[in-house]
């Protein structure tokens, strides 16, 4: 299971730990990634992903998943994410 967000595409970063002595040895930054439930209102059904706490907060801001997935950019979506958009789009466009 690869550690990106399925929204924002957030994955790990790399830097250094740094010592009091100033060693600097390498490291990596996991994003804080969270499993979650997230409803659609158009659709009437609930997905499952794996969202860093911040994307959450931001689909919260947003107005839920249909209003975060109709900004957000297709790039740093996942497949399954994506997916998801685009039968929102055609529901939306039915409606």
């Amino acid at each position: 299971m690869s550690r990106v967000c399925e929204l924002t595409g957030k994955g790990p970063m790399v830097g250094n730990n740094v010592s009091h002595a100033k060693n600097r040895t390498r490291r990596r930054f996991l994003p804080n990634l969270n499993d979650v439930t997230l409803g659609s209102d158009v659709l009437s059904r609930s997905f499952k992903f794996r969202i860093s706490a911040a994307a959450l907060r931001t689909v919260d801001h947003r107005g839920g998943l249909d209003a975060f997935l109709a900004k957000a950019k297709d790039e740093e979506l996942s497949a399954n994410a994506l997916k998801i958009k685009k039968e929102i789009q055609k529901a939306q466009a039915a409606a």
